[in-house]
């Protein structure tokens, strides 16, 4: 091992570089230590553990969000706004290997989420939602999200990559014998750009239901 000088941005970095190619599960501390040259208690001077790499890692992947999404204009609709913010998010989550289990409860290190966040309940609030509803419609649609990117990141853990055993012909061939379940296969594992924008509307008719905010 050399003396290579690391900060906590080279060490994030370097570790969602790694993350794409070894996944969540082959990414230790031992591993992004030999990628970057030095022994891995040198990690513990910036992380004191992996969820606290792991914070700096789903931080520095929403900072990328922010700086790789074209600009476009900002949707006046609140459930234009929720759906596409989820949008953004999913094609960011999938950019990385597992990228959904990295963020999913993951506690930002800085404040850059703030101003989007401040924007979107000030919409809410000013179409009728009270502050408690626009967060609670605001956290069912994250968790949509979450879940539906790890389920389609358990298929294709990368956009150019299909696990074995996720072939739908021959899923259907075995399960000829329940016909209604052979023919959902291609409902169920494919289509997920489609699939996931329904599924945003559907939640937004839900809010629209539920609180009555149209």
């Amino acid at each position: 091992m050399g003396t290579t000088k690391i900060d906590r941005a080279r060490v994030a970095d370097t570790a969602l570089r790694l993350l794409n190619e070894v996944g969540l599960d082959g990414l230790t501390l031992r591993a992004i230590a030999r990628e970057l040259d030095v022994k891995a208690p040198a990690l513990y001077w910036h992380f004191k553990d992996k969820q606290e790499l792991l914070d700096e890692m789903a931080t520095v992947m929403y900072r990328r969000m922010l700086d790789e999404e074209p600009p476009a204009p900002v949707p006046v609709r609140w459930q234009d706004q929720l759906v596409s913010y989820q949008c953004v998010l999913r094609r960011t989550l999938l950019r990385y290997r597992d990228g959904a289990k990295v963020y999913s409860g993951a506690r930002f290190t800085g404040t850059d989420h703030a101003p989007g966040l401040e924007a979107h309940l000030r919409t809410m609030i000013d179409a009728g939602f009270d502050l408690r509803q626009a967060v609670r419609a605001g956290t069912t649609a994250n968790a949509y999200t979450m879940g539906f990117v790890t389920e389609e990141q358990g298929v294709r853990p990368m956009p150019d990559e299909r696990r074995e055993g996720y072939d739908i012909a021959e899923r259907a061939a075995r399960m000829e014998r329940y016909p209604l379940v052979a023919a959902a296969g291609p409902e169920i594992f494919s289509g997920y750009d489609e699939r996931f924008e329904d599924g945003l509307w559907i939640i937004v008719a839900g809010i629209e239901a539920r609180y009555g905010v149209a």
